[in-house]
């Protein structure tokens, strides 16, 4: 029989591991021709999240926990839990419940068909329709901008043969940005479409520094444009600065007395070029921070403690 790996990365999510558990195995008693392993990663929560699971675990072998020494964030954890997944495919599946469990049928359908990668592509979704709306802005300007064909409304939500997983141990990038390296790889793709639900309980641990966060991972990660962009407008706005500033001589030249600039036009261009000097270099600070965490290479995470892994897998 062949063995599906579940990984879920958690946070202070008390409310719905259990039920995620549940949901979990009732989809796999309908599938007797699998095994599967549930992967929880804990990214040190401060709630009762790694208690209730330890309590899981001690009914439910196939449950397994990592225990993070502390938040090393949502890039870095995530990532880490599917690389130390070991059946078969490995499907990451988020514990708010907004990676539908009863989907997991078609994918293993698809894999199965000989795709080793399979994603879930968020065709809608019941979050607020302004957020929905800046998501859906947000992939196509990634997408535009990336050198790789990235994919709209796809959130890591997927599944994955083992040896994509493989691929991915080797890649030593402490900080990767995975919806990124999944559509580099350049495998054979399905893609699931689905309606995104509401959480199933408790509240989003995302935020505005978190959004952000993987926001500019994803520029740095799959695009020189905006240097490029930085560059190009350095290049024209010098150009401009030129030809106002010959204009400018010439009709002193032609109006002495009569042609004043004014203090105006000097203090907006004043500020203008000062804004836009702050914001490309905000974004080569960007690529700069991104630069430094690889050439750093710390490991992806610090594990505090593993629950129910064989005594030969412990780390």
């Amino acid at each position: 029989m062949k063995k599906i790996s579940v990984v879920t990365a958690c946070y202070n999510e008390h409310e719905n591991v259990a039920a995620l558990v549940e949901a979990v195995d009732d989809v796999f008693s309908q599938m007797p021709g699998y095994t599967h392993e549930h992967i929880f990663i804990d990214n040190d929560s401060e709630d009762n999240t790694v208690e209730i699971l330890r309590e899981i675990c001690k009914t439910k072998p196939h449950v397994k926990v990592i225990v993070n020494s502390r938040n090393f964030g949502h890039i870095r954890s995530p990532f880490y839990g599917l690389i130390q997944a070991e059946g078969d495919a490995v499907l990451s599946l988020v514990a708010d419940f907004q990676d539908p469990p009863e989907l997991i049928p078609e994918f293993i359908e698809k894999w199965e068909q000989g795709n080793p990668i399979v994603v879930g592509i968020k065709k809608s979704s019941r979050e607020k329709k302004g957020m929905f709306a800046l998501r859906k802005i947000y992939y196509r300007l990634v997408r535009t901008l990336s050198e790789v064909d990235l994919l709209d409304g796809f959130t890591g939500f997927g599944l994955y043969d083992q040896k994509i997983i493989k691929i991915l141990r080797e890649i030593d990038d402490p900080y990767p940005y995975f919806r990124g390296l999944i559509c580099e790889l350049g495998f054979n793709r399905a893609e699931i479409a689905y309606d995104q639900p509401m959480r199933k309980a408790g509240r989003t641990k995302n935020n505005f520094f978190s959004l952000f966060d993987m926001a500019m991972t994803g520029f740095t990660s799959t695009s020189k444009v905006p240097m490029r962009i930085a560059t190009l407008s350095g290049f024209m706005m010098s150009l401009i600065s030129l030809v106002v500033m010959v204009v400018y001589i010439i009709l002193k030249l032609m109006h002495w007395k009569k042609f004043t600039a004014g203090t105006a036009p000097i203090l907006i261009g004043v500020f203008f070029f000062a804004s836009v000097q702050l914001f490309f270099i905000g974004v080569l600070g960007e690529y700069i921070a991104a630069i430094n965490t690889r050439v750093i290479a710390r490991p992806l995470v610090f594990e505090k403690e593993r629950i129910n892994f064989k005594k030969g897998k412990d780390k």
